[in-house]
């Protein structure tokens, strides 16, 4: 039996078409709306006062030519009301960032502190603190916050951070731990700092990126949406074997990149006998300085690093690699090495290595992506922010 599509669901729909156009269009007119959505001209001025009085859309400016008939107006997505939050779980800091809809960054926190071995309760509690005051923050500038996604180190399956080694966690429900006053999801931070090189960074559609931390994982998008995996555990390139005697991993294994390539390993090679290498900025500053010992850390690990990358592009036939987190303002140090080892080991199968580039996003790119996909889910699904406008303002008149 053929069922009747009913007109609110039928509305709930040419909403999302409508703002969804409006979103990858950046600024247009309801003329081309209508044109591009193939709706009538009337149903679009309706849906567009609808986002407007929503706080979802507002107009722009006047565009004065061509269009025949009166001039038209533009409409935008608009940033003076809807935020989202984006949350940050690393194994060395924490961070939140609050964006609103037109995807301009609205607040930012991270504090540093070393989180392993410390209990998920103690943690969660300290990041429930920031995440509280960036509502707050929110509330002063007049912003509901949709939605927060948290970024977290480690594979995620049906709201449970399963196992983070680098954390020592295992089994833990983070997001909902946090018992804040709004939705949370939660996912991996690679995942999602890949999302945020997708609608932050270069816009690429296929690529594979690649975070660099004390962990190092990786997110691959394809077509312009994320690859997860069946149990959501893709991406742990960090755990990719770079040389089946090399030293112990918390995984269990044995000489995975992140012995070779992650943050701690980098710092303790770079460091001369009987010295320390403080941390990323300490390293930075003897690289430039021409140090050997850290010229020739970098260049051990980007040849890890190229080694693990090869085994990606056998499997996945990948054209482009994004360098981020630790990694990125490291480019210019492990990039050249990295692209030998590939080379070396790729030149027989392949006409070309894939390209290697740098993310500008740095250690941003998860809480990016985090609080993107928040803003995203609004743009796909209006419907829920309009019928609350529309209440508010019905239940002021009365």
């Amino acid at each position: 039996m053929t069922q009747a599509v009913r007109h609110d669901s039928m509305r709930a729909r040419n909403l999302e078409v409508v703002l969804g156009e409006v979103g990858r269009s950046g600024p247009v007119t309801r003329a081309a709306l209508a044109e591009s959505t193939g709706l009538t001209k009337s149903t679009v001025s309706k849906l567009v006062g609808d986002l407007i009085d929503a706080g979802i859309l507002t107009e722009s400016g006047v565009i004065r030519g061509g269009e025949r008939g009166r001039p038209g107006v533009e409409v935008v997505l608009s940033g003076h009301r809807v935020a989202a939050l984006g949350l940050e779980v690393n194994v060395d800091y924490l961070a939140v960032c609050l964006l609103d809809l037109a995807k301009k960054e609205r607040f930012r926190v991270r504090v540093d502190r070393d989180n392993r071995g410390t209990q998920p309760s103690e943690v969660l509690g300290e990041l429930r603190v920031l995440a509280l005051n960036a509502l707050s923050e929110a509330e002063v500038m007049g912003l509901t916050v949709a939605g927060a996604v948290l970024a977290i180190s480690g594979p995620v399956e049906d709201g449970v951070l399963h196992n983070a080694p680098n954390l020592g966690w295992r089994g833990v429900r983070a997001a909902e731990a946090l018992d804040l006053p709004l939705r949370v999801d939660m996912d991996n931070e690679a995942n999602l700092a890949a999302l945020g090189e997708l609608w932050f960074g270069t816009g690429e559609p296929d690529f594979l990126y690649v975070s660099g931390e004390i962990g190092i994982g990786a997110g691959l998008v394809v077509g312009g949406s994320l690859f997860r995996g069946v149990h959501g555990s893709a991406g742990e390139l960090g755990h990719v074997v770079v040389s089946p005697s090399g030293p112990p991993c918390r995984c269990g294994g044995h000489g995975c990149l992140e012995g070779y390539a992650g943050q701690e390993a980098l710092l303790r090679a770079a460091a001369p006998p009987g010295s320390v290498v403080s941390g990323m900025s300490d390293l930075l500053h003897r690289l430039e300085a021409g140090d050997r010992h850290a010229l020739a850390a970098c260049a051990d690990a980007g040849r890890a690093l190229g080694i693990a990358l090869t085994s990606a592009v056998n499997l996945l036939d990948l054209d482009r690699i994004v360098l981020g987190g630790i990694f990125a303002p490291l480019f210019g140090w492990i990039a050249g090495p990295a692209a030998e080892a590939m080379e070396s080991r790729l030149g027989g199968l392949r006409r070309s290595v894939p390209s290697l580039v740098g993310s500008g996003l740095g250690g941003d790119a998860a809480t990016l992506g985090a609080a993107g996909q928040v803003v995203h889910r609004v743009i796909a699904d209006p419907g829920p922010y309009v019928a609350r406008a529309r209440a508010a303002a019905e239940a002021a008149r009365v």
